[in-house]
């Protein structure tokens, strides 16, 4: 049996449920983030540097981690911040990444539904998330689970902008 093989009438999601992550797990976070980041060929910390950052973000109150299986095959990060339209806590939907060999077997969809029920919990407003133009099956993803690819109650396509101030 590979590690991406299930047995006979057990789901991928029963064997690799989602939890939230603890600080003391920041090192399989920064794995996955780290190769999340590899497969797109985006520049990336060493995992040694993500970790050390996770620690510290992951023991705060503003960013949490939700990881599925152990070893973990799938992380979900999370920053939250205040908003002024918003009561409560506005949460960016920093990165969700599932091993490529295990894409198509409801791991993603646990982890959005654990993250919707921490939202809940946490008094969280509002799920804000960035998908690249061309990564038209994450936007289908997204939009399968009730996200919208504008601003609420507006038909108008929303744009993410950035600007990098640290080079």
């Amino acid at each position: 049996m590979t590690p991406g093989d299930v047995p006979e009438g057990e789901s991928t999601v029963e064997r690799r449920p989602p939890r939230l992550a603890s600080p003391d797990e920041a090192a399989e976070v920064a794995r996955l983030l780290h190769d999340f980041n590899v497969e797109f060929d985006t520049p990336t910390p060493d995992v040694e540097v993500l970790a050390a950052r996770l620690r510290v973000l992951l023991a705060g109150e503003d960013t949490f981690a939700i990881l599925a299986g152990s070893p973990a095959v799938a992380v979900a990060l999370v920053t939250l911040r205040p908003n002024v339209w918003y009561e409560g806590l506005v949460a960016l939907l920093d990165e969700l990444y599932v091993e490529p060999e295990l894409r198509g077997r409801g791991i993603g969809s646990a982890m959005i539904g654990l993250l919707l029920d921490t939202a809940v919990a946490w008094g969280i407003d509002l799920i804000e998330i960035n998908v690249d133009e061309a990564d038209v099956d994450a936007q289908r993803f997204y939009e399968r689970h009730g996200f919208s690819a504008g601003a609420v109650d507006s038909t108008e396509r929303a744009f993410y902008f950035s600007r990098d101030l640290t080079s």
